[in-house]
């Protein structure tokens, strides 16, 4: 799905009219609120990836010398990350007005959901009682607000 999506996106960024067959006209304002989308995500991407530093990995293995981060965003909320491509995901679909970015992105997001579950597993698994407090702290994507 994801290399759908980019496949899509590649052909809109090289010639917009080969992606016109789902091109959806939007408010002006919904396609400004895309760019707010897209530099939002792309902050907290970076700020994301800083914080995992040496403990961030492509898959959902966890290294021996992992240590369980929590600062930075990871202060608010366990997957930071998804939570960034979202907002891209989003962004690509409100500039682009475009609903195969749409479609497209909403099956990216369910597959990392399902993922989600996996790599909570591998963390209760390497980090134990320290993940479950974590976890009780923190929301999985959106912050807790009790």
């Amino acid at each position: 799905m994801g290399l759908l999506f980019l496949a899509g996106l590649i052909a809109y960024m090289w010639n917009p009219s080969t992606m016109a067959w789902s091109y959806r006209a939007l408010p002006g304002k919904l396609r400004l609120l895309g760019l707010g989308c897209g530099l939002l995500g792309g902050a907290l991407l970076i700020w994301t990836l800083r914080s995992l530093g040496k403990n961030l990995t492509d898959t959902v293995v966890t290294r021996r010398a992992h240590t369980l981060v929590t600062r930075g965003p990871y202060r608010w909320v366990r997957h930071p990350f998804y939570d960034s491509v979202a907002l891209l995901l989003v962004a690509v679909f409100l500039i682009a007005s475009n609903w195969f970015f749409l479609v497209t992105g909403c099956a990216v997001l369910a597959l990392l959901w399902i993922r989600t579950r996996k790599e909570e597993e591998m963390l209760l698994a390497r980090f134990g009682n320290q993940y479950r407090a974590y976890m009780v702290r923190t929301g999985r994507f959106l912050p807790r607000l009790l």
